[in-house]
């Protein structure tokens, strides 16, 4: 685990051509998905979820992916998880390893077993049962040859030595330090191997410090925009998928060359995830 600056090649991004690379990903269709417990800032058991709406919105983030040449694949749903359709946090795939999650709240304590029998039963070979509390891609995003990792709410920093030791790369440690922004996808989002959008209010200042040296060019959110998660978001690097409602961002992405795909998951984002939570990186 890593707090010092690592040398990753620090110069600001160049204005090139974006290339889309294609991405294959793992989703899970919110069969069951309700609010019927509060584990986060935004999950409120007394607002009603709209459960047709929430497939509806779903299979439109399923379609705009394979629409634009990613592989998706689909885990089924388990009844008594309805936060199973946040994939990301199910695990961590780096280099074809898979490092599996262990939930830090009871109620999604299964969806880590269930995440890992669907690797093993596909063949995956290096897949380890984690020993410290980490929620997957939450809070574990890989750019370019290390891996950001968030704590501070939900994984352990033992987790990040973990990984480290697992995956082999270096492990960044930011933390977080706003309740609202639990787990690092939400407040930060990898574009490409060397360029990051993030919400720096959401770290503490060793962290963005961080964040700051190691990203120089970095776009950062401001507050309305990371509040409608709109650094949940995936970027195939030049199709960026994020929250509609985050029109700011949208268009400062598009200057910069990207080419924004707004999404509406508006049920969704009750249970406090959009549409980075519902895709897990098959790396």
């Amino acid at each position: 685990m890593r707090t010092a600056t690592p040398n990753a090649g620090t110069a600001p991004i160049a204005r090139t051509a974006r290339i889309a690379r294609p991405h294959r990903f793992l989703m899970c269709r919110p069969e069951y998905f309700e609010v019927g417990y509060s584990i986060n800032p935004w999950m409120d058991p007394a607002k009603p979820v709209d459960s047709r709406l929430a497939v509806a919105q779903w299979e439109r983030l399923y379609e705009e992916l394979s629409g634009a040449g990613h592989t998706v694949e689909l885990i089924d749903p388990v009844p008594g998880l309805p936060d199973m359709v946040y994939a990301a946090n199910g695990a961590t795939v780096v280099d074809g390893k898979v490092l599996g999650a262990r939930f830090r709240n009871r109620e999604r304590a299964a969806e880590g077993p269930a995440y890992l029998e669907w690797f093993r039963a596909r063949g995956f070979e290096q897949v380890r049962e984690p020993r410290a509390v980490n929620e997957g891609q939450g809070d574990f995003l890989a750019a370019g040859p290390f891996i950001l990792a968030g704590h501070g709410f939900r994984s352990s920093l033992q987790s990040h030595r973990e990984a480290e030791e697992f995956f082999g790369r270096r492990v960044i440690s930011l933390k977080l330090v706003d309740p609202r922004y639990y787990h690092l996808d939400t407040a930060l989002a990898v574009l490409g191997d060397a360029e990051i959008m993030y919400h720096p209010q959401a770290f503490d200042e060793q962290s963005r410090g961080l964040l700051r040296e190691l990203f120089p060019g970095a776009m950062t959110a401001a507050a309305a925009d990371a509040a409608a998660f709109g650094l949940n978001a995936l970027s195939d690097g030049l199709n960026v998928f994020l929250s509609d409602t985050a029109q700011h961002l949208a268009a400062r992405l598009r200057a910069r060359g990207f080419r924004p795909r707004p999404i509406d998951l508006s049920e969704l984002r009750k249970g406090g995830g959009s549409i980075k939570c519902c895709t897990l990186v098959l790396r």
